[in-house]
Parts: structure tokens; C-alpha cells; sequence
């Protein structure tokens, strides 16, 4: 009998090693290649059930959550240029969770319209013709599904600053304050600060015709996390907030101070006061009203339509176009791709444009700043000891048709911006009164590249009734905040896949 024990606990093991896999599902990651060379797909768009929708990462990469890691659950994907593939869940765990896109059949080296060629600049002149039709605000409200990645980056290449005069301090405190300092700047240039922010809300948006045009936008955010280092800043304004907190716990608690830089003086008043501190936080946005305006003003500035920084769409005398042929898009659709690069100085960008042939509306931007452009800048190094310039904007944007209306809507971003920074320049915290003043000195010298990076990802649109729109009750929110990322937190949602350098942060304890 007892020779059996061993046969029987293998069986059971066995037994019970396959039930959970039966009754547990688990998220799913995939990556989209290229079927002929094997590189990966980045971009590539995957609707799950005809319902939600999902784009691969830089790197090629998607991940399914587990309501949609059943194998019934079916996966349309597709890419411009590519043929669309449509498979199940079971079929792509057969592969080995990986997706080969075949290019199309068809690359068009000439696409004619009423069987006239068109040039790329008769192209850009029906782009612009089309652009209020094609890019109208939505009249009938709105739900959408969205999921915001912000990622932020500072690297210091140097970061000096030493108190040389202090009318407060003994010269213990000084010692103390300065130590404490180099402390600050020695770890924040060891250890450059990143700073992961994920956020999935349903987004609402409605607008009444009374007087005049009234927008509204709602937003209910369903999760948030926020990956740090709470020990370092990630933004300029953070850095310079731990900064003077150091300087601030040396100074007296029960006294007002101004700062001072060179020639300037700031206006703003500075005190460790708990009356003041508290008065001062009531006039502080909520992460809400935050969090809502960071989408509302990124959508905006997204929007074809609504800004002048992609003026390569309607200011043809700055840029030099070029045809470079037609895809299919996965409608079938022809697709016109257009190649631009500066003309003229004020010109900075290039890039390519896929248009549509049917209505002329551009279904995807991919923009970089051309050599030896940049964005914006302020340089007065000389002379103020400041200088700051964009140096670094590209991205790509996709929109996609809306479901109902005419016209075309905000579907997926990744855009990385950054600039180059430099400050030196002595800073005075000077006591406000009229008696002798309490006075702090200090030489602060900055040199640093900012980078931040944004993924925008509409997962869903449905229009609603206007008057649901008023109905919904926004509430305040808050951050899920974690030292390493952990997937499971987005098991139930879909979110973008993160890229391996999120995957790898680790805060310091």
C-alpha cells in the first residue's frame, strides 16, 4: 500500500497543477513584428471584441488585461501599409504571443483622383481646404476612455550651491545648512531624478448652444498611479522647493522673507508660519482640477485644428514637400504619404503625413525637430546668467474617425519634449521689515537637460445625452504611489505597456 503514496501524490499534483489555468486568466503581453524582417511594430492598433482599443509601445509591445485574455477574445490588427490580421486569443498564445504583420500587397508609387495625378502640394492644398470639416468640435457629447502616461527626467550635470553669508545663521548652522546642501545636489546628480505618472479616467465632453458655445468637460478618473523617488525632485519647480526647504528649516519660523537674484526681486512671500503655509494651501489646485487641465490643454494643443505648432499642415511656403507614395490603410483606403523638411528659417520641423484620399484628413504625424532647430529658448547667459533652451520635440500623433459624426477625433500620442538648462546666479533671502533684516546669500550654479515624455491612448468613444453630462459628480482622487512598477495594479485594465526603463526604475529607500 505504501508503494502506491508516491504514483498517487504525483496524480493529484498533477490534477491540481492544471485546475487553476482552467479557472484563473492572466494578463497577456504580445509584440507585433514585421513579418518579413522581424523588427518589431511600434504603433500598431488592436481592437479587442470590436469594442476597446489598444496600440503597441515603442518597442513592439501590448499587454491584455485579464477580462481579455480568454481565448475566445478576438484581436483585429492592424498598421498602415501592413495587411490587417485578425486572430483569437487561443491563436496567439499558439504563437507564442507574437503577432507577424505581412506588408500590403500593394505600394502605389502614383494615386490619381478623377484620373489626375496630384502633386504633394495640390495634396497639403485640399489637407487645408478640409481641415474644418475633418477636425470640427464634436457637437453631440461624448464618453471617452482614456489612459495618460506622463514621464518626467532630470539630469544635472552640475548642481552647486553654497551659502557665503548669512545674518541668521551661527556659523555651526552654516556648516550644517551647507552640508545638508551638497548632500542634496550630490545625490540628486549620483542619482538623477525620473518620475512615472499613469492615469485612467473616463473623460466627458459636451457642448450646449445658448448665447453662445458652452463647453463642458467632466472627468471621473477611475485609477492613478505615480512612480518616484519622494526623496528627489523630478521638475524645476520641485527642485526649487527642496531647496529652500533646507535653507528654510535654518531660518526663523516666526519671520517673513522675500527672495532676491541679482538686480530682481521676487515678489513672492516665504515663511515657515503655520498660519501663513495654511492660509497660502487653500488657493492650491486640486490633483483633479490638476490632472483635468494637464488633459484638456494637451488635447488642445494636440488638435490639427487648434494650434500653430504643426504649421507644416497650412503654412505651405515654410516647407518643402514630397510625395513618397500610397499605403492601404486597414479600411482598404488609399493613403497618401507626404514627406515635409523646412524651407525657409522659420520652418523646424520634419517629418510625414498620412492622408487620406477619400477626404483628405491626416490620419497620422510623425514629427521631429529638423537640425539644428529648436522650439523655444531664452538666452541671457552673459549677461542675467540664464539660459534655456527646447531642444528636443518629436513625436507621433494618430487620429482616428469618429463613430457617428463627420470629422475625426484625437486617438493616440507619444510625444518627448526637453530643454537644456542654465543657471548661475546669487540668490538673498531678505527679511521683510524695517528694522535691521535678516539676510541670507547664497551662489546657485545649474546645468541640466528636462525631458518629458507623454503617451495619450483613447480606448473607447461613445456619445451620450448632453444632460448626463451635468448629471456626472466629479470627485477628487488619489495616487496610488509605488517605489517599483507592479503590473498587477493594471491586471483588470487596459493600459499602455510600459517601456523597459519604467519596468526597471526602483526608488531608493
Amino acid at each position: 500500500m505504501t508503494k502506491q503514496l508516491p504514483k498517487i501524490a504525483s496524480l493529484l499534483f498533477l490534477l491540481f497543477s492544471f485546475l487553476p489555468q482552467q479557472g484563473i486568466s492572466q494578463t497577456i503581453t504580445a509584440k507585433i513584428i514585421d513579418g518579413q524582417t522581424g523588427e518589431s511594430i511600434p504603433y500598431a492598433n488592436i481592437i479587442v471584441n470590436n469594442s476597446e482599443n489598444l496600440v503597441s509601445n515603442s518597442e513592439g509591445y501590448f499587454t491584455l488585461s485579464e477580462k481579455n485574455s480568454d481565448d475566445a477574445v478576438q484581436l483585429l490588427v492592424s498598421y498602415l501599409g501592413y495587411a490587417n490580421q485578425t486572430l483569437t486569443v487561443a491563436e496567439l498564445k499558439r504563437n507564442q504571443n507574437k503577432i507577424s504583420l505581412q506588408p500590403g500587397m500593394i505600394e502605389l508609387s502614383d494615386v490619381t483622383l478623377n484620373e489626375k495625378k496630384l502633386t504633394a502640394l495640390q495634396i497639403m492644398a485640399n489637407v487645408k481646404a478640409n481641415l474644418k470639416n475633418n477636425y470640427s468640435v464634436q457637437k453631440n457629447a461624448t464618453k471617452d476612455k482614456i489612459f495618460f502616461r506622463e514621464s518626467g527626467y532630470l539630469t544635472p550635470k552640475i548642481l552647486n550651491v553654497e551659502i557665503d553669508k548669512s545674518t541668521g545663521f551661527t556659523k555651526d548652522g552654516l556648516k550644517k545648512a551647507n552640508k545638508e546642501i551638497a548632500a542634496f545636489t550630490s545625490k540628486l546628480i549620483t542619482n538623477p531624478p525620473k518620475e512615472y505618472t499613469d492615469i485612467l479616467c473616463d473623460y466627458y465632453h459636451s457642448v450646449t448652444q445658448k448665447e453662445k458655445m458652452v463647453y463642458s468637460t467632466k472627468m471621473d478618473v477611475i485609477k492613478a498611479t505615480k512612480l518616484k523617488n519622494e526623496n528627489n525632485a523630478v521638475s524645476l519647480d520641485e527642485l526649487e522647493k527642496s531647496a529652500v526647504n533646507i535653507l528654510l528649516t535654518h531660518l526663523d519660523t516666526t519671520k517673513y522673507y522675500r527672495i532676491k537674484s541679482g538686480w530682481f526681486g521676487s515678489r513672492d512671500t516665504i515663511s515657515l508660519r503655520k498660519d501663513f503655509n495654511k492660509k497660502k494651501n487653500k488657493t492650491k489646485n486640486t490633483r483633479l482640477s490638476s490632472a483635468k487641465n494637464s488633459l484638456n490643454m494637451f488635447m488642445y494643443e494636440n488638435s490639427i485644428i487648434n494650434t500653430a505648432k504643426f504649421n507644416f499642415i497650412d503654412n505651405h511656403e515654410l516647407y518643402d514637400y514630397k510625395y513618397e507614395g500610397a499605403k492601404y490603410s486597414s479600411d482598404n483606403e488609399f493613403i497618401y504619404v507626404v514627406s515635409f523638411k523646412p524651407r525657409k528659417s522659420k520652418a523646424k520641423y520634419v517629418g510625414k503625413l498620412y492622408i487620406s484620399e477619400s477626404d483628405f484628413a491626416v490620419l497620422r504625424v510623425d514629427y521631429n525637430l529638423a537640425e539644428g532647430k529648436k522650439e523655444g529658448g531664452f538666452n541671457m547667459k552673459l549677461l542675467l546668467g540664464v539660459k534655456s533652451l527646447e531642444n528636443v520635440s518629436n513625436g507621433t500623433i494618430i487620429y482616428k474617425k469618429s463613430p457617428s459624426e463627420n470629422g475625426y477625433h484625437l486617438h493616440y500620442v507619444s510625444q518627448e519634449t526637453g530643454q537644456y538648462i542654465y543657471l548661475n546666479r546669487p540668490l538673498k533671502f531678505i527679511e521683510l521689515t524695517d528694522e535691521e533684516k535678516d539676510v541670507v546669500a547664497f551662489d546657485l550654479k545649474l546645468e541640466a537637460n528636462q525631458r518629458e515624455k507623454i503617451e495619450f491612448l483613447n480606448i473607447a468613444r461613445s456619445e451620450i445625452d448632453h444632460a448626463d453630462v451635468e448629471k456626472i459628480k466629479e470627485e477628487e482622487f488619489n495616487f496610488i504611489k509605488l517605489k517599483a512598477y507592479d503590473a498587477s495594479i493594471w491586471k483588470n485594465y487596459i493600459a499602455i505597456e510600459p517601456l523597459a526603463e519604467m519596468k526597471q526604475f526602483k526608488a531608493e529607500d
